[in-house]
């Protein structure tokens, strides 16, 4: 009973900390509060501190949950091309933030550092020998980069700290450090998690194992690269930049994964359900392509909404300009292609199309209700498109990806549906972007990653000999490679989340956002809409509030602004570019 006491006492002691008002950059109460001096003394220990950052909404999923407090979070495309929101327009998009009003989803506070450093500062006390809590430790690792990156997208140099600093510490009044060296200690981090973590591939869901590690650096390390590549010259240029060496990391990274055998694309060897499928099954512990998920449990008072989310879309929709990223079946694109049917009626668009695009975006025949009554499709709901509509979307274009149609798993609150954190498709992206930005990626590259998801869903493969020019290409500037890896890369991780993060490290913005807005289907082939059209037809549902389209600044809007409060106290946290 005292060691369980001592274990209460510190969450609750985390709790009042957690849930304390912002003070100034890094002056919160002491974290020894935390526990009597007894506790990190046992691996157990560890594992119960390290439990809050599994359940504290850090681990970026494609849905999110209840517990999240939001319908929609982290893992949707809605602030990129992908996707978007008529009711909430987002504002980055729009160049309306001010830096009262930027509303960054990620805190300035320090909170999350100061807490995983606590962990640093005292994980030692530990009598054990240390592989009794190696696990731990690499888990530690691993969160310290999570935390950091997401504080790295979101403002760019950010003060590094491996410890707790005191209340007159001089790093609480020193300069940021720049990106690349946050990189580079994220980078660490993860390699130190990959030594110290669980090399199996474990049941991916109750703890982080070596391989989660490995694919989180690719991320990280593509990220930095193509940054430092494409924002060369700009306001958010990066002194002493070396893409290559971060570009090198992932494929060095990739490939340690793509060698271990433990992953692969899951498939059935069914193209038309097999990637839409994925997302939809109740138990990922024995897939091979998920390495990490969450599982709920309503039993347990963990519970998710995915359906929900999905069945009311509140004004949500994808674009027209995903839709027409979809390959023919020929492996062509759709610009001059006789398999190209047509915008007349949505049908008519997914003919002869990669399958993923009717595995993403609800067909008018494909399910909506399974139960002991038989099969509705999805035809009955197109009929009519509102912000307000169950069901539709603002621009016909409703999200399938993640929704399944079995009643019986369907609670409009509360089910069981798991939400996926990684999976090995991104590894297989990851290494053929790295490749490519490299300039040295070959056939055999694109035939061991590029080629599996395509395998899935029948598609032919990527030859780089004879690769059709499109005259749609989002980035004509750049070889016909790159173009479609990112167009394979937007296709196969669509609303999964990584659309504006993408946009942010390819500084794509003046070509994707600005001046532009989102279009939907034809609007003819709906009974009755809300929204207007434009000249050609096409739902166009920001035509009247944006009749210039987007205005996102680019010498601004990339990272978000550092709270005013912050440079008030600390003068040497100079403010991001053009705010």
């Amino acid at each position: 009973m005292k060691h369980y006491k001592i274990i209460i006492g510190g969450f609750i002691a985390l709790s009042a900390i957690f849930s304390s008002c912002q003070k100034d950059l890094l002056e919160k109460y002491p974290l020894d509060q935390v526990s009597s001096a007894d506790f990190f003394k046992q691996p157990n220990d560890m594992k119960v501190y390290l439990n809050q950052f599994y359940n504290g909404g850090l681990l970026p999923c494609e849905y999110s949950e209840l517990l999240g407090g939001s319908y929609r979070g982290g893992g949707d495309d809605l602030n990129s091309d992908n996707e978007f929101d008529v009711i909430h327009p987002n504002e980055r998009l729009a160049g309306t933030r001010t830096v009262n009003n930027a509303g960054s989803p990620v805190n300035w506070g320090f909170d999350e550092v100061r807490s995983i450093n606590y962990f640093f500062d005292n994980y030692k006390k530990c009598t054990a020998p240390l592989k009794d809590y190696q696990q731990y430790l690499g888990e530690a690792h691993f969160f310290r980069a999570l935390i950091y990156f997401q504080l790295l997208q979101t403002y760019g140099d950010v003060p590094w700290l491996s410890t707790v600093p005191g209340t007159d510490s001089p790093v609480l009044f020193a300069p940021r450090t720049p990106r690349n060296i946050v990189a580079d200690n994220m980078i660490a981090d993860l390699d130190s998690a990959a030594l110290y973590l669980s090399d199996g591939k474990t049941n991916g869901y109750s703890r982080i194992n070596k391989w989660i590690s490995l694919l989180f650096q690719t991320r990280i390390a593509l990220y930095e690269g193509t940054w430092e590549k494409y924002h060369a010259g700009d306001p958010f240029g990066v002194s002493g930049a070396q893409p290559a060496k971060y570009l090198n990391k992932v494929v060095e990274s990739a490939t340690t994964i793509m060698n271990s055998g433990l992953f692969d694309i899951y498939s059935t060897g069914n193209p038309t359900s097999d990637y839409g499928d994925l997302f939809i099954q109740r138990d990922y512990s024995t897939n091979k392509e998920v390495l990490f998920w969450k599982k709920f449990s309503v039993a347990l008072n963990i519970a998710n909404n995915k359906n929900y989310a999905q069945e009311y879309p509140g004004g949500k929709g994808s674009t027209k300009g995903l839709a027409d990223s979809y390959l023919c079946t020929n492996g062509k694109p759709i610009s001059g292609n006789s398999l190209f049917a047509g915008y007349d009626s949505i049908t008519n668009e997914m003919k002869n199309r990669d399958p993923r695009f009717y595995q993403t975006i609800f067909s008018p025949d494909a399910p909506w209700k399974i139960d002991d009554s038989g099969t509705t499709t999805w035809r009955t709901v197109y009929n009519q498109l509102s912000s307000a509509s169950q069901y539709n979307a603002p621009c016909g274009y409703t999200q399938r990806k993640g929704y399944d149609p079995l009643m019986s798993n369907h609670d409009l609150n509360y089910e069981e549906t798991p939400s996926i954190y990684f999976r090995y498709a991104e590894v297989l992206l990851n290494f053929a972007e790295a490749k490519a930005e490299l300039g040295n990626i070959t056939q055999s590259d694109i035939d061991k990653s590029i080629k599996k998801l395509r395998d899935r869903v029948g598609m032919p493969n990527l030859n780089l000999a004879t690769i059709t020019t499109d005259p749609l290409w989002d980035f004509p500037a750049l070889s016909p490679t790159i173009n479609e890896i990112r167009r394979e890369r937007r296709i196969e991780l669509a609303l999964e989340g990584f659309r504006w993060p993408d946009i942010a490290r390819w500084a794509a913005a003046d070509e994707l956002i600005l001046g532009k807005r989102p279009l939907g289907f034809k609007g003819s082939q709906i009974t009755s809409t809300t929204f207007p059209s434009n000249a050609n037809g096409f739902l166009d549902p920001f035509k009247t509030k944006y009749p210039n389209g987007y205005g996102f600044v680019l010498n601004r809007d990339y990272l978000d602004p550092l709270p005013e409060s912050e440079i008030v106290l600390n003068p040497k946290l100079v403010q991001n570019p053009g705010w």
